[in-house]
Formats: C-alpha cells, structure tokens, sequence
C-alpha cells in the first residue's frame, strides 16, 4: 500500500500545483473577458485582438460595431474585442 501511494502521491501533487498554477488563473481570465466583452455599452474605448483602437457606436448580439479615427464604421464579432480603456 506505501507503495502505491508514493508513486502515485507525487502525482498528485504535480496535477494539484498544475491546477492552482495553471489552470484556474486561466478559468478566471476567461470569465473576466466573458464578463468584460458582455458588459460592452456604447461610447466605450476599446481595442481589438488586432490592435485597432476605437469607440464603441452600436452593438448587436454577437457583432460590436467600432468608430475609428476618422469615423469609418467597422464591425466586429465581440470576442474580437481585447480590452476596454478608461481613459
């Protein structure tokens, strides 16, 4: 029986620390931009996964569409968008 548990403890071990390392602060990252991406409103500053920047103009569904600099109207999935700024 100590045998088992000495090979198979450090096993476990590795998964535990994998886990809390790894895995749940990537769980939690994908539910903050879930969260982020499902609370977008208009007038927000936001970039996209490719970088552009823009303000938020209309949404849909599953579509945001982004006003950029020189008010040329782009739509966007919503999972396209990265981050919104605050500033």
């Amino acid at each position: 029986m100590e045998g088992i548990l000495g090979t198979v403890g450090p096993l476990i071990l590795m998964f535990a620390i994998f886990y809390f390392l790894l895995i749940r602060p990537q769980q939690k990252r994908q539910k903050a931009v879930a969260q982020m991406q499902s609370d977008l409103k208009k007038g927000d500053k936001v970039v996209t996964i490719g970088g552009m920047h823009g303000i938020v103009d209309g949404i849909d569904e599953d579509k945001v569409i982004i006003k950029a600099g020189d008010s040329t109207r782009l739509t966007y999935d919503r999972q396209a968008i990265r981050d919104v700024k605050n500033d």
